[in-house]
């Protein structure tokens, strides 16, 4: 504002503060996407605040790669308000950032060894170049990932009597409570993509770096998701800044919790000890926020396929679709698979399974390690 009156600016001043040219703008401006509401009095476009907000919207959607139709669709969706678009906007620039940083340190990697004389192999280049975790996996979600009635009731009654409740981790949605105003936080474009019609408002975010005020929310939740950050610790302490309740659904991945006691991680998958090292404690999550820890007991009949849901039914790791939908079979590696399913394979149809694992047909619900944390 300028004595009371709104400044506007012209296209060339316009073009000369973006780096953009005026040939663009005056695109922009056929085209519908970004028209200057003003005139100057010589009969120049002009912009005014409300124009220069949607030209950069527009702008950094373009330098995030996407095409101008799916820009229009974007800055024009009427349920989403100038503040939401900067939180989208700040996910996703957050998402680039961490994939070329991610892409620096594996071409640092491949010129260390290329100064010491080693060429990594083919498959070596392609992995350190691939997709994030829930990219490559994400796809596999729908056939077998869904909401297990028993242990989401379990979920909720700890929200207490939260209203408002942030999803770090959001994944595809399985376990938002539908009687509550839940906004969901999600890094993986993949899985945005397959939360269903209706559900909860997401944002492009990382748990690490939650784009929202103290105390924005009654309650944050996050289930079976700390593993995959890349600092728990932030992101727990985030989530306690975010908001007065936390509830978080993880797993003990000690040796007495899980390792130890799950069949399949015991008897078949060994390399789950690397996989985990160096991974803060349960314990420590749960100082680190307060909370008290309780256990959750998986039923027999889990409708939701994670990786210990199956503890009474080892027929389903021998499916394909099964494995792909949990992260543990992509990050031990092919090779680690195949081998621990043919081991399996073989123990099933020679009866060694049942012989050593006899004592499970009795229990109606194990406990393998899955714990709430509360605070």
């Amino acid at each position: 504002m300028v004595g009371g009156v709104e400044e506007h600016l012209t296209v060339g001043r316009v073009a000369e503060l973006t780096g953009v040219t005026v040939r663009t703008l005056h695109h922009y401006d056929e085209i519908g996407l970004v028209r200057p509401s003003a005139r100057t009095a010589a009969g120049y476009r002009a912009y005014s605040a409300g124009d220069v907000e949607r030209l950069r919207e527009v702008l950094t959607y373009r330098r995030l790669g996407f095409g101008l139709r799916e820009i229009a669709d974007l800055v024009d969706d009427p349920a989403t308000d100038a503040v939401a678009h900067l939180r989208r906007l700040r996910g996703l620039l957050l998402e680039q950032r961490d994939r070329a940083a991610a892409t620096a340190t594996a071409i640092d990697k491949e010129l260390e060894a290329r100064a010491m004389g080693i060429r990594t192999t083919p498959e070596e280049q392609l992995r350190a170049f691939g997709p994030g975790l829930y990219d490559a996996i994400g796809s596999a979600y729908p056939a077998t990932r869904r909401t297990e009635p028993r242990i989401a009731a379990r979920v909720w009654d700890a929200l207490g009597d939260a209203r408002t409740v942030l999803n770090v981790g959001a994944g595809t949605g399985s376990y938002e409570p539908p009687d509550r105003d839940v906004t969901a936080v999600e890094p993986s474009a993949v899985m945005r993509a397959q939360r269903p019609v209706g559900a909860a408002p997401c944002v492009a975010a990382a748990a690490e770096n939650l784009p929202f005020e103290d105390r924005s929310f009654d309650a944050a939740m996050a289930f079976s998701t700390v593993h995959h950050w890349q600092d728990p610790i932030a992101g727990l302490r985030e989530m306690r800044r975010v908001a007065r309740r936390v509830v978080v659904f993880t797993h003990d991945a000690s040796d007495a919790g899980w390792r130890q006691r799950f069949w399949l991680t015991r008897d078949y998958l060994p390399e789950v000890a690397g996989l985990v090292a160096g991974r803060p404690s349960v314990n420590r999550l749960a100082r680190v926020i307060g909370a008290r820890m309780d256990p959750v007991l998986i039923p027999w009949d889990c409708a939701d396929g994670f990786f210990e849901a199956h503890w009474r039914r080892p027929e389903a790791y021998l499916d394909e679709e099964v494995r792909r939908a949990v992260s543990v079979w992509t990050r031990v590696g092919p090779e680690a698979e195949q081998r621990a399913v043919g081991e399996l394979r073989d123990d099933l149809s020679s009866g060694r399974w049942a012989e050593r694992n006899r004592d499970l047909d009795a229990l109606d619900a194990a406990e393998l390690g899955l714990r709430l944390l509360v605070a």
